[in-house]
């Protein structure tokens, strides 16, 4: 199954790692520091136009990327039937 985060960008739910909310997570200093690294290595793409409200960490074949969504994470959730999987890492 494949989940849509804006922008005509799509995921394969099989190789989604965590959604996560922009504002709970930047608020920790491991949060604050993990999307510019990510975006330093060359994983970030953008997903949206306007305010990011998510981002989101997949892994398919060892290679990391992460979606920055401006869709909530709890839309995200209702899109995908692996809310479970995710709410047990979470």
């Amino acid at each position: 199954m494949y989940l849509h985060l804006g922008n005509n960008v799509s995921v394969n739910s099989d190789y989604i790692v965590g959604i996560f909310d922009m504002d709970n997570t930047t608020v920790s200093r491991q949060g604050r520091r993990f999307l510019p690294l990510a975006e330093k290595k060359g994983y970030v793409i953008n997903a949206s136009d306007a305010l990011p409200k998510s981002y989101i960490v997949t892994e398919e074949n060892g290679e990391v990327r992460v979606y920055i969504s401006s869709i909530s994470t709890q839309t995200l959730f209702k899109r995908t039937r692996i809310s479970g999987r995710i709410d047990e890492i979470m």
